[in-house]
């Protein structure tokens, strides 16, 4: 029976607790920013949520064309991609996600009347940089190397 990848190997390469917890972040993180994109583009689509309408700034909706309806299918259409880039390389696609959410946080600034949105949305763009961080860590570089999710 092989050791679980959340707990420490028994091989004679055995974990720290750091490096315990460090894996445990990772897939966190991966886990949360593969679901969350996808499923937040999804609902582009079908606004079962919410209007995604209402969050895109006057000035955004200006500059892109077509229609707000349009833009927010094309804001799904990347965020599924970003989710699945995450899944794919975690290391480069924490990063695409952050730089999206620094996008989604300027356009909810300048909209005014979501600031608690952009807030949480601040704290998302940390949490994918640390996504990022973990995945280029020397430690996941070996575990790629050796063929470990």
């Amino acid at each position: 029976m092989s050791p679980s990848p959340l707990s420490p190997a028994t091989s004679p390469h055995t974990r720290t607790d750091a490096e315990v917890g460090a894996r445990q972040a990772f897939i966190l993180l991966r886990t949360v920013f593969t679901v969350a994109p996808i499923a937040f583009g999804l609902d582009k689509f079908t606004n079962l949520l919410t209007d995604w309408e209402r969050y895109l700034a006057p000035w955004v909706d200006d500059i892109v064309p077509g229609t707000a309806h349009q833009a927010m299918l094309a804001v799904g259409a990347v965020e599924i991609l970003a989710g699945i880039l995450v899944a794919i390389r975690p290391a480069i696609g924490g990063y695409v996600v952050a730089a999206w959410l620094l996008g989604i946080i300027v356009d909810l600034l300048t909209l005014g009347g979501y600031l608690d949105i952009a807030l949480r949305d601040v704290g998302l763009a940390v949490a994918a940089l640390a996504l990022a961080r973990l995945a280029t860590a020397p430690a996941a570089r070996r575990r790629v190397a050796a063929g470990a999710p």
